[in-house]
Order: structure tokens, then C-alpha cells, then sequence
């Protein structure tokens, strides 16, 4: 699964782990992950996320 990057402040959200605080459980694809989720970090949303290309 691809990990994705926030433009903004740098997140990487890893499908791997997910982003269990926010009730997105580990193996979470970020296709999956429900379009109103916010960045853990500054709040932004999904459209602000591209692909992390490592």
C-alpha cells in the first residue's frame, strides 16, 4: 500500500499504521480512509495529501 505525504506540514500517513486516534485502524488504505479525515498534525484535508514517493 502507498503511503501519502501532506503538502502542508509534511505527514506522512502510512497505511500501515493508520491513524488510530482519529479511528482509521492499522491496514487502513488511504482510498479508504473517509473523505472528511484531517491531517493528525495541522488539520488540513485529504485534497492536501499527495503520494509520498520515498
Amino acid at each position: 500500500m502507498k503511503k501519502y505525504e501532506c503538502n502542508v506540514c509534511g505527514y506522512i500517513y502510512d497505511p500501515i499504521v493508520g491513524d488510530p486516534d482519529s479511528g482509521i485502524a492499522p491496514g487502513t488504505a488511504f482510498e479508504d480512509v473517509p473523505d472528511d479525515w484531517v491531517c493528525p498534525i495541522c488539520n488540513v484535508g485529504k485534497e492536501d495529501f499527495r503520494e509520498y514517493l520515498e
